[in-house]
């Protein structure tokens, strides 16, 4: 029988969630390398529903950024209220990047794809969902410069999205490894020119943001395999597909955002859950974000996994939603 020690670092989970944990966990050998067939398989795709909204009344249409890097993204808006759809006022925008080890899923996966029905259901915005290019065959920079060709297709070619936007109150969100990418992203819209056109970023949301290093964290220690579908060996892998080729952990693309962020960095919000073994590297994150005089709002979710925020039948999900809600609330109706 287990003691409390190991009661606590199993979490309590609905045995849905355990039995989609354990399948992803099947996708990866034990060095955490993945079975890319047998993901492939359990990768189960939505279709985007343009002509018609679901149940919920989301919309979803596949928009293609950049024909060249196959780049795209699947938009997400609410329905608007009769009479008409020409009346509606532009939505702010969320633009979202998925989790996966910067190496798995996609905007249509259907835990993504239900994800930011979700959360355009609750802010009541559009959600850009970025199809970026993956690892291994797309290492360091590809996804972030991914991210920036989409923030700079929005600015250009905002005609082409069929639904009207505002962007002067734009926000950057992504779990895991998107989380990491949406900082890099905010990090280089914020210090380039970019930051000058018409599209303004009002905040960045990550969410467990997958960051590392060579060290082992007393997370990394104590929370590896907590759950069957991240260890240290998965993660580890990851790093390897993603970095240059011979680049240790610490490389900055890792490392907790390491350097000076721009003035112009939005405030941010940090989703840190209990069960994560990411959570040393977030809290470190966090601590630099404070120390170069960032604006940061931390979420704690003391029983959460890596990843509740997909599952709703986690309650600190719908929690979670509800938090960021107030988030981009109070951002969104920020001065300029």
């Amino acid at each position: 029988m287990a003691g409390p020690e190991e009661a606590r670092r199993r979490p309590a989970l609905p045995w849905t969630v355990r039995a989609q944990l354990a399948a992803l966990s099947l996708a990866h050998r034990r060095d955490g390398s993945v079975r890319r067939l047998l993901f492939s398989l359990g990768d189960h795709r939505s279709a985007a529903n343009p002509s018609r909204p679901d149940a919920s009344g989301v919309r979803s249409a596949d928009v293609v950024v950049d024909a060249a890097t196959g780049v795209w993204a699947r938009v997400f808006s609410p329905s608007p209220p009769p009479p008409s759809a020409e009346d509606a006022p532009p939505l702010s925008v969320v633009v979202y990047f998925h989790g996966g080890g910067f190496a798995l899923f996609s905007p249509a996966s259907r835990p993504y794809d239900a994800f930011c029905r979700r959360l355009c259901r609750a802010l009541g915005a559009a959600v850009v969902s970025v199809a970026y290019r993956l690892a291994p065959a797309h290492r360091f920079p590809a996804p972030y410069d991914d991210g920036l060709a989409v923030l700079r297709f929005l600015a250009t070619s905002a005609a082409q999205i069929p639904v009207p936007l505002d962007l002067s109150r734009c926000f950057l969100a992504g779990d895991s490894a998107g989380g990491n990418i949406a900082h890099h992203v905010a990090h280089r819209w914020s210090s380039s020119s970019s930051s000058a056109s018409s599209l303004n970023l009002a905040g960045v949301v990550l969410i467990q943001p997958f960051f590392g290093g060579e060290e082992r964290t007393e997370a990394e220690l104590e929370l590896d395999k907590a759950i069957p579908s991240l260890s240290m060996a998965i993660t580890d892998a990851y790093w390897r597909d993603f970095l240059p080729e011979g680049a240790t952990r610490d490389h900055a693309a890792a490392a907790c955002g390491v350097g000076e962020l721009a003035e112009a960095f939005p405030p941010a919000m940090v989703a840190v859950g209990g069960f994560d073994l990411l959570k040393g590297w977030q809290a470190r994150y966090v601590e630099k974000l404070r120390g170069m005089g960032k604006p940061v709002k931390v979420m704690e979710y003391p029983d959460a996994i890596h990843g509740f925020h997909v599952f709703p039948e986690i309650a600190d999900s719908g929690k979670f939603l509800e938090d960021l809600k107030v988030f981009v609330q109070e951002h969104r109706a920020a001065k300029l």
